[in-house]
C-alpha cells in the first residue's frame, strides 16, 4: 500500500499552507483569529486555557495607536505554525527563519510593517510577565528576560477560544484591518485595568 503524503496544512477556512515553500493560498484573517484563539499559549502548561490570541489583545492595547494592527498580528504566523515554545525555537534554528517568511507574506497582505518592532516587543514581554504571574503560579523562577519588565497590575481573566476569536476579530476591524476607520482601544481581559 502506497503511503499518501500533502506538503500542506489546511486551514480552518479551507486554504492550504505550504510550509516547505513557504506559501499560503489566502490569507484570511478568520484562518488567523480561529487557529491563534484556538491555540493555548506555553504548550498548555498554563493553569486555564489561555489562548495567543488574547496574549496578541493584550500586546495591541499596550502600543501606541499606529502600531496596534501590527501588535495584534505580530504572531500572526502562529496561526499556521504553531505557538512554538522559546527552549525549542532556540534548539531549531530553522524555524525562526521559516517564522519569520510566514510574518512577512502575512504583513504584505495587511500592508504591515514591523520595523518599528521595539515598542511591540517591549509589550509582549509586559503580556509575558503578566501571563507568568497570573497563568503560571508553579514556576516562581526567575525568567532573565523578563528582568526590569513589570506585569499589569490586573490580574488576566483567561477567555475561552470562541470568545478570544470574536474578540480578536473585532478588534482587527476597529483598527482598519477590514478597511474601516481606527477606533478606540479593545480589551484584552485584564481587572483593574
Amino acid at each position: 500500500m502506497a503511503m499518501i503524503t500533502t506538503d500542506y496544512v489546511s486551514t480552518y477556512s479551507g486554504n492550504r499552507f505550504y510550509p516547505l515553500r513557504p506559501h499560503i493560498d489566502k490569507v484570511v484573517i478568520e484562518d488567523i483569529a480561529h487557529g491563534l484563539a484556538y491555540q493555548c499559549r506555553f504548550n498548555g502548561q498554563t493553569q486555564v486555557f489561555y489562548s495567543v490570541a488574547q496574549h496578541s489583545l493584550i500586546v495591541a492595547g499596550l502600543v501606541p495607536p499606529h502600531l496596534r494592527l501590527a501588535a495584534l498580528l505580530h504572531d500572526a504566523a502562529e496561526a499556521y505554525l504553531g505557538d512554538m515554545v522559546k527552549p525549542l525555537k532556540v534548539l531549531l534554528p530553522e524555524f525562526a527563519v521559516l517564522e519569520d517568511k510566514v510574518s512577512a507574506i502575512i504583513a504584505s497582505t495587511y500592508d504591515l510593517d514591523f520595523s518599528d518592532y521595539a515598542p511591540i516587543k517591549r509589550a509582549d514581554l509586559i503580556a509575558l510577565a503578566t501571563e507568568k504571574r497570573d497563568l503560571m503560579p508553579h514556576s516562581a523562577e526567575r525568567w532573565a528576560y523578563l528582568d526590569g519588565i513589570a506585569p499589569l497590575p490586573g490580574i488576566i481573566e483567561a477567555m475561552g477560544p470562541a470568545e478570544a476569536k470574536q474578540c480578536f476579530l473585532h478588534a482587527f476591524a476597529q483598527l482598519g484591518g477590514l478597511g474601516l476607520a481606527a477606533s478606540s482601544p479593545f480589551p484584552g481581559r485584564t481587572n483593574g485595568r
